[in-house]
C-alpha cells in the first residue's frame, strides 16, 4: 500500500486525544513516527492520577497491543516498525543526541530531541512527505529553523462560531401579559435552536424578557430570584439563574470572563433546587490541570480536605462569600470562627463534595447538580467521561473561558467547553441544552477597571 505522507509526532499531539494517532494514519495511508523522547515523556507522566497520566496509560495499553513487524539497525539510529490493524507506527531512537539535557528546561531540551528524530525521518523516508506535528508553536518554530515541514491538528485551524445565545425582537406592549408559554415560533419565525433567551422590546420603550424551553417562553422576572441569598446582578445573570431554578434543562454551558460570577450564581442556583427538594447534592468538578508549565500538578494530593483547601480556592472563596451573606444580620459577619462554622454548614447541607476526572471512572452520580467549572480545560475525552458518569436524575452546569486556557495540551477549538457551545446549535433529543456567554465583570471597581484598561482600549 503506497504511504501517502509521514507524520513526526509530538507528544501533546497523543496526550490530547489518542484518538489522533487513527485520525492521522488515515487508514493505513500515512506513517505515524514516534520519537523516543516521547515515549520518555509519557513514561514519566503514567505516575500522574490526573487526565495527563490517564492518556499516558491509555497509550501505553495501545503501545502493547501492537505487533512488531521489523527492527531496522541504522548507523546512529534504530526504527522500530510496529502494526495495528491497519495503523503503521515506527519508533525512532538516536544511538547520540546533539542537545544535551538541561534539567532546568527539560521541556525545550526534550523538543529539540524530538526535532532531531524528525531531521532523521526526512533522511530516512527518502520520496515521502514528512511533517513535523504539533500543538506547539514553539517545537514548530524550533522545526521551522530545521527547515522542517510543520502542521498541527486540523481542528486547530477550524472556526469557533459565533453564537446568538441572547435575542432581540420587537414586539408591542399589547402582547406582554400572554407572553409566558407562548410558542415562540409564532413570536419568532427565525428562531434557532441557540436562541436560549429573548428580549421583546416595544415601540414605546417598554421591554420584557424570557428564556426559551421546550420552544415556549418562560418570563424573566426579579421576584424569580427572592429566595436567593445572593440576587443576578445583570441581566444575562438573569437568564442564567432563571434557567438554573426552572429545572428545565439538564445541561447548561456558560462561556463566561473572570470576574462575571458564573461560580457563584452557579452555586447559589444549585442550592435552591435542593431546598426545594429536587437534587441531593452538588458536585464540584474541576480538571487538575491548572499551568502545566509551572507543573502545577495537584490532584493526586492525599485528603479530600487538602485538596479543598489548596486546589480549589475558588470553591473555598464562593463557599465563603456564601456563608457571610447567609449569616444573620446583627451578627459578627467578620468573625472567622463565625464563617468557618456557616461554610461548615453549608457543605453538610447541600451535599458539596469535589471530583477529580480520574476518580469518577466506575461512578455513577445519581440526584447531583454537577458543576463542571474552567472546563476550557479539560479535553473532550474528559467531558465525555464526566457526563457519561451523570443518570437522568442530575444537572449539569459547565462554566468556562475560553479566554484563560491553561493546559498547554488543548486550545479554544479543541477544548471540552468549545465542542460543547458548538452543539447548542442543534436540537438534541437526549437532553435539554441551556447556553449563555456572560461579558460582564461585577466583581467591583478593580474588576471593572482592568477591564476597560487592559481589554477594551482602541
Amino acid at each position: 500500500m503506497k504511504k501517502d505522507k509521514v507524520y513526526v509526532i509530538d507528544t501533546n499531539i497523543i496526550l490530547q486525544n489518542l484518538q489522533n494517532i487513527k485520525n492521522i494514519s488515515d487508514n493505513g495511508s500515512n506513517i505515524v513516527v514516534i520519537p523516543e523522547t516521547v515515549l520518555l515523556e509519557l513514561e514519566d507522566k503514567k505516575k500522574l492520577t490526573n487526565e495527563l497520566g490517564f492518556y499516558s496509560r491509555e497509550f501505553a495499553r495501545f503501545l502493547a497491543s501492537t505487533k512488531i513487524k521489523e527492527v531496522d539497525l541504522k548507523k546512529n539510529y534504530k526504527v522500530v516498525k510496529l502494526y495495528k490493524d491497519d495503523i503503521i507506527i515506527h519508533i525512532i531512537s538516536k544511538d547520540k543526541y546533539d542537545s544535551q539535557i538541561e534539567q532546568h528546561n527539560i521541556s525545550e531540551s526534550n523538543d529539540k530531541r524530538i526535532i532531531e528524530v524528525a531531521e532523521i525521518a526526512k533522511e530516512y523516508y527518502i520520496g515521502k512527505k514528512v511533517i513535523f506535528l504539533s500543538i506547539d508553536i514553539y517545537a514548530r518554530t524550533f522545526a521551522l529553523f530545521k527547515n522542517l515541514k510543520t502542521q498541527t491538528l486540523n481542528d486547530d485551524k477550524s472556526e469557533v462560531p459565533d453564537f446568538e445565545f441572547v435575542k432581540t425582537i420587537n414586539l408591542e406592549s399589547i402582547y406582554f401579559n400572554r407572553l409566558n408559554f407562548q410558542s415562540i415560533k409564532e413570536l419568532d419565525p427565525n428562531h434557532r435552536p441557540e436562541n436560549f433567551s429573548y428580549c421583546f422590546d416595544s415601540s414605546d420603550g417598554n421591554s420584557m424578557y424570557g428564556i426559551i424551553a421546550g420552544e415556549r417562553v418562560m418570563i424573566v422576572d426579579d421576584s424569580d430570584f427572592n429566595a436567593l441569598c445572593v440576587k443576578p446582578a445583570n441581566l444575562k445573570q438573569k437568564f442564567f439563574v432563571k434557567a438554573i431554578i426552572e429545572n428545565v434543562y439538564n445541561l447548561l454551558v456558560i462561556d463566561a470572563k473572570a470576574g462575571s460570577g458564573k461560580t457563584l450564581m452557579s452555586f447559589v442556583a444549585a442550592m435552591r433546587l435542593i431546598d426545594k427538594g429536587l437534587y441531593d447534592k452538588i458536585v464540584y468538578v474541576r480538571n487538575s490541570i491548572e499551568s502545566i508549565d509551572k507543573g502545577a500538578e495537584v490532584g493526586f494530593l492525599s485528603g479530600n480536605d487538602e485538596k479543598f483547601r489548596i486546589y480549589n480556592m475558588a470553591l473555598a472563596d464562593t463557599m465563603e462569600f456564601i456563608a457571610k451573606k447567609q449569616i444573620k444580620k446583627g451578627s459578627n459577619a467578620d468573625n472567622l470562627e463565625s464563617i468557618k462554622s456557616k461554610t461548615e454548614e453549608l457543605i453538610g447541607k447541600y451535599g458539596i463534595s469535589t471530583l477529580w476526572p480520574g476518580e469518577a471512572r466506575g461512578r455513577t452520580l445519581s440526584g447531583s447538580i454537577v458543576i463542571m467549572d474552567e472546563w476550557q480545560n479539560s479535553s473532550e475525552k474528559t467531558t465525555q467521561l464526566i457526563l457519561s458518569r451523570l443518570d437522568e436524575s442530575c444537572m449539569a452546569i459547565v462554566i468556562g473561558s475560553n479566554r484563560q486556557i491553561d493546559n498547554l495540551y488543548l486550545n479554544k477549538y479543541n477544548n471540552g467547553l468549545t465542542t460543547l457551545l458548538k452543539q447548542t446549535k442543534h436540537k438534541h433529543n437526549e437532553l435539554n441544552m441551556f447556553a449563555i456567554e456572560l461579558e460582564k465583570a461585577v466583581r467591583g471597581k478593580f474588576a471593572q477597571f482592568s477591564e476597560r484598561i487592559f481589554e477594551t482600549r482602541k
